[in-house]
């Protein structure tokens, strides 16, 4: 069968790409054509475009590139045409993939969602548009699945497919190893995460770092983002002496202490890895005041949403500062009651969230569904 598959993301490429492999498991003869990125292109996807050049954060910055967004629309639309796929499969990245979705049932495509819209934060009546234009939802967050019950919309909970990637058969890197593998000196670590694209790396980086000088026995580290290159972080960092390191995000986690994490999938992959962190975001400031309004949830982490609680500490906006970023990490960089608080409620979010295996049974619903018709 032949597969479209859409990822606007780092996170989407990596999910993609391991249901990439499990629907191969399946259908040996499958050919997929893709938006995503390297992961993605490795699984043997014909990589269309990179995520890269589809990455735009925010209300504001979504209207200043509208006319590139508007050529991407029409490009795609024409490309899934000349390509004539048995489905259309959509993973995340709502803003652009909710507009292929209807694009292609209307034009008598079966359409089927991988990882939902997080309509449950914001803009529940648009489950309407996911009920008229998407065939099969497949969710990953426990608490999707009732909401969409609200609705009369059938959805298939399929665990979250993070927990395929950080298992216990991971072939991480020891700490010597890691350290002398990049030049790093012996110091305990403090990861920085400060997202996969450029725009918000720009904002994030500088306010992470400006926390380094009162904690001058660690070093802090950059998980840079593979699609981002070196030359581009060293600009930002100029002379700090902090330290990148590329497609060793997990075997930086594994070694560090804390972690200062810009919220997305990052916060829950950083959680997984049982590393204490503090989540952090500041983005463009007329976006943040647009998403005041129309975002109603109690957290921005998916730690805390799924947790239910405030587990880790978040910095939002304003309240991003050096202050108080300081104070955050000192309370969890070393043993004691925050951080022992953290660490416990790390181990009831794995139980919530399941066993291993998210992306194989996406892939056997899919193929059961589409053999079904």
């Amino acid at each position: 069968m032949r597969y479209y598959i859409i990822a606007g993301e780092a996170s989407g490429d990596l999910h993609a790409s391991n249901l990439m492999r499990e629907i191969v498991l399946l259908d040996p003869e499958a050919d997929f054509r893709c938006w995503g990125g390297d992961k993605m292109q490795a699984r043997g996807g014909f990589l269309v475009k990179h995520y890269r050049d589809l990455a735009f954060m925010g209300f504001a910055e979504v209207v200043a590139h509208l006319p590139t967004i508007l050529k991407n629309f029409s490009f795609c639309e024409k490309d899934i045409l000349s390509y004539k796929p048995d489905v259309l499969i959509l993973v995340d990245y709502p803003g652009f993939n909710m507009r292929m979705a209807k694009f292609a049932t209307l034009k008598g495509l079966r359409v089927f969602y991988y990882i939902s819209p997080q309509l449950w934060a914001w803009r529940s009546s648009r489950v309407v548009n996911v009920k008229r234009w998407v065939e099969k939802m497949f969710v990953i967050l426990p608490f999707e699945e009732k909401f969409y019950e609200k609705f009369d919309y059938k959805v298939d909970y399929v665990g979250h497919p993070l927990l395929d990637v950080i298992n216990a058969d991971m072939k991480l890197q020891g700490r010597e190893e890691f350290l002398r593998a990049n030049q790093l000196t012996d110091k305990p670590l403090v990861a920085l995460l400060p997202g996969s694209r450029t725009m918000e790396i720009r904002k994030m980086l500088e306010i992470m770092t400006s926390a380094r000088s009162e904690f001058p026995g660690y070093q802090f580290v950059v998980a840079g983002a593979p699609a981002i290159a070196r030359e581009f972080y060293a600009g930002i960092l100029h002379d700090t002496g902090v330290a990148v390191v590329v497609n060793q995000t997990y075997d930086l986690l594994r070694h560090s202490e804390a972690a200062l994490v810009t919220s997305g999938t990052a916060t829950l992959e950083t959680a997984l890895m049982e590393v204490p962190q503090v989540v952090c975001y500041k983005g463009n400031y007329l976006s943040y005041l647009i998403a005041r309004r129309i975002v109603h949830v109690d957290y921005i982490s998916l730690v805390n949403l799924i947790s239910g609680r405030l587990l880790v500490p978040e910095l939002i906006q304003d309240e991003l500062n050096r202050e108080n970023l300081v104070r955050e990490l000192r309370a969890i960089v070393k043993p004691g009651a925050v951080r022992q608080h953290i660490m416990e409620g790390y181990r009831m979010l794995k139980q919530q969230l399941g066993g291993c295996g998210a992306s194989g049974r996406a892939a056997q619903l899919m193929i059961q569904y589409l053999d079904e018709k």
